[in-house]
C-alpha cells in the first residue's frame, strides 16, 4: 500500500526497483509483451496496427494513451499519416505523445518501420511496463502517478533542441505534465480558459518566482526536477487536508511526514 504526499513519494523512491521488479514479473503482463515482441515486425501498415487490439493495448500503453484504445479510427489516421508534413494529424495536437507514437512507429509516408530498427520492440515494452506501473500506482494515490510520470519523461522532454516556448508548451499539452505544474505553481483549475500566450508568460513568470528558474530545460536537472515534483506533492498534500484543518495542525502533518 502505497501512502500520499511527501512519505508516501520518499517511500516509493526507496523501494521503487523492487516494487518495478514485482509488478512487471506479472503473468499477464509477461503474456501481452511477449505478444508484442513475437507479432509486431509482420506490421507493415496503420492498419495492422489497429487490427490487432493486443498489439495496439502495448502501442498506446508505451505513450500513455490506453485511453484511446477504442478510438481506432482515429488512430489509424494518426499512424497512417506518419509526423514528416506539418498538417500531418499527430502534429495537430498540442499534447506530443500522439506525434511521439506516431514518430516511433513510423507507418507514414516515406517514414521508416520503427520495427526494423534494432531495439525498436524492447524499447516499447520498457514504456509500457513503465506506464502500467504508473497506472497502477495511481490507482492507489493518482499525485504518484503524476509524479512518476514526470520524473520518467520531463528530463528527456526537456533536453532536446527546440525552444523554451516550445517547451513549455511541451509541458502545457501533456495532461499529467501540466496537472503538475499547475499544482505546483498554484495555479486556479480555470486557468486552462486563459489565452494560450498568456498561459505560456504566466508559467514562465510563475516558475521563475517560485522555483528561481523559467527555463524549462532546467527541469532536466535532477534536483531541479526534485524540487518541482516536492512542490506539487506538498501542495497537493494541503489541498486534500480540507478547510477543517488549522494551519498548525497541517504543518505539524507535514512536519511530521
Amino acid at each position: 500500500m502505497i501512502s500520499s504526499g511527501l512519505t508516501g513519494w520518499q517511500f516509493l523512491q526507496r523501494t521503487y526497483d523492487r516494487q518495478f521488479e514485482t509488478f512487471t514479473q506479472s503473468t499477464e503482463l509477461q503474456r501481452d509483451t511477449d505478444y508484442f515482441a513475437e507479432n509486431i515486425g509482420t506490421v507493415t501498415t496503420a492498419e495492422d496496427l489497429v487490427a490487432d487490439r493486443r498489439l495496439l493495448t502495448v502501442a498506446l500503453g508505451a505513450f500513455g494513451l490506453e485511453d484511446d484504445i477504442n478510438n481506432t479510427f482515429f488512430i489509424q489516421k494518426m499512424l497512417s499519416d506518419g509526423t514528416t508534413a506539418d498538417d500531418a494529424l499527430a502534429n495537430r495536437f498540442t499534447d506530443s505523445r500522439y506525434s511521439d507514437l506516431s514518430g516511433a512507429f513510423g507507418l507514414g509516408p516515406g517514414e521508416v518501420r520503427g520495427s526494423l530498427s534494432s531495439g525498436f520492440a524492447e524499447n516499447i515494452i520498457a514504456k509500457f511496463h513503465a506506464n502500467s506501473f504508473e497506472i497502477a500506482t495511481g490507482a492507489q494515490d493518482d499525485t504518484m502517478r503524476i509524479a512518476l510520470y514526470a520524473e520518467r519523461t520531463l528530463p528527456d522532454a526537456m533536453s532536446v533542441e527546440s525552444s523554451q516556448a516550445a517547451k513549455w508548451f511541451t509541458i502545457m499539452g501533456q495532461p499529467p505534465l501540466r496537472s503538475m505544474f499547475e499544482t505546483a505553481l498554484g495555479l486556479p483549475e480555470a486557468f486552462g480558459q486563459v489565452d494560450i500566450d498568456q498561459q505560456l508568460s504566466v508559467f514562465q513568470e510563475r516558475s521563475e518566482s517560485v522555483f528561481g528558474v523559467s527555463d524549462p530545460s532546467e527541469f532536466a536537472d535532477p534536483e531541479v526536477l526534485d524540487t518541482v515534483i516536492t512542490a506539487y506533492l506538498a501542495r497537493s498534500q494541503l489541498s486534500s487536508f480540507g478547510a477543517g484543518s488549522t494551519g498548525a495542525s497541517i504543518a505539524l502533518t507535514l512536519l511530521g511526514g
